[in-house]
């Protein structure tokens, strides 16, 4: 009976619907583990098909290609280590979340979810069907228990496996960041580990897909608790884990044990991540923004040069008479400071033109807000036709405390294919900034060092600069209260009277609250961005856009 065992983890970045490309990354890491003289190597839940994939794996003729992928995938690995992968399997009529074991040119074993996700950016309920409860397979004489990602966050899997007979357990995983996530994983991970004696092999995947990014951070635990291996978070790690069996069973060898960053680092990571790969999956190269030398398009702007290098980013300012100085002189500070293309389209002349067209409409009314969002209307409008021209994808720059309250024109200054910070509250985004300044990656950041976004862009009050005067304040309680009530409304799901007895003033919450509801429509529009937090706007919270409720506390 062999007494060592090699592991080999591809932590690797899968692209939805990229069956070749994902089946070619899988045969890359298996020859790795070869050479390394792996007894096995273990790739991310459903990574043959990418990971989330929604309702496309329903299609038949998808599933049955990703299902031909994986037996031609096992067909190439004949000779060398057992290949573990995900991808969907059918059987029986019904279709299932499973894992494949690969050896000897063919598929011996599968194993079939049996907790399906149900909330937060998961609907697997709706696209899969429960697999039974089943026992462990060999790899060698060394018998391996599989929970698939959500099946090891509850007791019964893991327990049904090492009751009949698994030695360690293995756990391929598709699991999203959000801030926090990591320490859930662990603690829970630790928890199934105390259950069952058993080490445990944690191997998450990397990379962006929509609005969710996949941090990798694969870890090893032995017994009690113990962590003996750490992989990085967001970049691909190809890693072999030696365990070794003595009187106890399996323990796993120490290796690498990678830092992981603090909270702040990890968002802006997302944010930069997050956008890379959305532009790469779908193709396109370069992006603009509407650059107002204000805070939120500060940070978009740095982002992108940060995700894509400064000469894929233009940087476009388009000044109204009510522009102030300040704005132009910090638009074209930021935009020197990050390196990126800075154009100068002032739009008097074109609204000018949309005034007189309407005059004769408008006759006899006052001047109102319609003025004001005919401004960020035109912007759009000059973004897209040059987003049109140049094949340019536009960013779009709202923050989570301005899309939660609607304060954003829909076909203005929402226009866009992409919002980086759109689950950042607006304080943070502060925050985020002075960080920024003071911290540079130069390994996963490809914009300039130093203080790129200029400080008085940080400590000027914020304003949409479409009439005299205006201040974001104006319209919006201050952002530190907006943002402690939205975190209570929106994050939270609290009452009214929770936050009345929080020490909000109930008028304010109840404005909040409406301002919450009704800008529905506006967010059921609004282009996707990055996921930071489990109650992000589109797949964590859907509320009806029409809803007459309110909260009567």
């Amino acid at each position: 009976m062999s007494d060592n065992f090699r592991l080999t983890l591809a932590q690797l970045n899968p692209t939805v619907g990229d069956l070749a490309g994902n089946a070619a990354k899988a045969l890359d890491a298996w020859q790795k583990a070869k050479a390394a003289g792996a007894d096995m190597v273990a790739l991310p839940e459903m990574f043959i098909t990418g990971y989330n994939t929604q309702d496309l794996v329903m299609k038949p003729v998808f599933h049955q290609m990703a299902i031909a992928a994986v037996e031609t995938l096992a067909a190439q690995c004949a000779d060398g280590p057992t290949l573990g992968i995900g991808a969907p399997a059918v059987e029986g009529g019904k279709l299932y979340n499973a894992y494949y074991i690969c050896r000897n040119g063919q598929v011996v074993s599968r194993v079939l979810k049996h907790h399906l996700p149900n909330e937060t950016v998961f609907d697997e309920v709706r696209v899969f069907d429960s697999g039974p409860l089943g026992g462990p397979y060999s790899v060698g004489n060394t018998r391996i228990g599989s929970p698939i990602c959500e099946d090891a966050w509850h007791e019964d899997v893991a327990e049904t496996l090492e009751e009949t007979g698994a030695e360690f357990l293995l756990v391929p995983n598709g699991s999203p960041y959000f801030r926090g996530k990591m320490e859930v994983r662990l603690n829970m991970m630790v928890s199934r580990v105390v259950e069952t004696g058993l080490p445990l092999i944690y191997l998450n995947m990397v990379g962006g897909q929509d609005d969710q990014v996949f941090d990798g951070g694969s870890f090893v635990l032995n017994p009690h608790g113990e962590l003996a291996v750490q992989l990085p978070v967001f970049d691909e790690a190809i890693a072999h884990v030696n365990l070794q069996r003595g009187p106890d069973g399996w323990r796993a060898v120490p290796g690498e044990k990678t830092h992981h960053p603090d909270d702040m680092e990890q968002d802006y990571r997302v944010m930069v991540e997050s956008l890379r790969d959305y532009m790469g999956k779908t193709g396109f190269k370069k992006v603009l923004l509407g650059l107002s030398g204000g805070i939120d398009s500060a940070l978009v702007a740095t982002i992108a040069v940060d995700a894509l290098g400064a000469e894929n980013v233009r940087c476009v300012m388009l000044p109204s008479e009510y522009t102030s100085q300040g704005s132009l002189d910090d638009a074209k500070d930021i935009a020197e400071r990050l390196g990126c293309r800075y154009d100068y389209v002032p739009i008097a002349e074109g609204r000018q033109a949309i005034t007189n067209t309407l005059a004769p409409l408008f006759e006899g009314t006052q001047p109102d807000i319609t003025e004001e969002n005919i401004q960020s209307r035109l912007r759009g409008l000059l973004l897209m036709a040059l987003s049109n021209k140049f094949g340019e994808m536009l960013l779009t720059t709202g923050n989570k405390s301005e899309v939660a309250v609607g304060y954003a024109t829909i076909y203005g200054d929402m226009a866009g294919g992409y919002n980086p910070i759109k689950d950042m509250y607006k304080t943070r985004v502060f925050d985020c900034c002075r960080w920024r300044n003071a911290n540079h990656r130069p390994d996963w950041m490809q914009g300039n060092a130093g203080a790129v976004i200029p400080v008085s862009i940080i400590d000027k009050p914020p304003s949409a600069e479409l009439r005299p005067d205006q201040k974001d304040e104006d319209s919006l309680p201050p952002y530190e209260v907006l943002d402690a009530i939205l975190m209570m409304l929106v994050d939270g799901e609290a009452s009214v009277a929770d936050c009345v007895a929080a020490g909000f003033d109930r008028d304010t919450v109840k404005r909040v609250e409406h301002l919450l509801y009704i800008s529905e429509y506006k967010r059921f529009q609004s282009a996707p961005g990055a996921r930071l937090s489990p109650r992000a706007f589109w797949l964590d919270r859907r509320y009806p856009i029409v809803n007459r409720w309110r909260d009567p506390s």
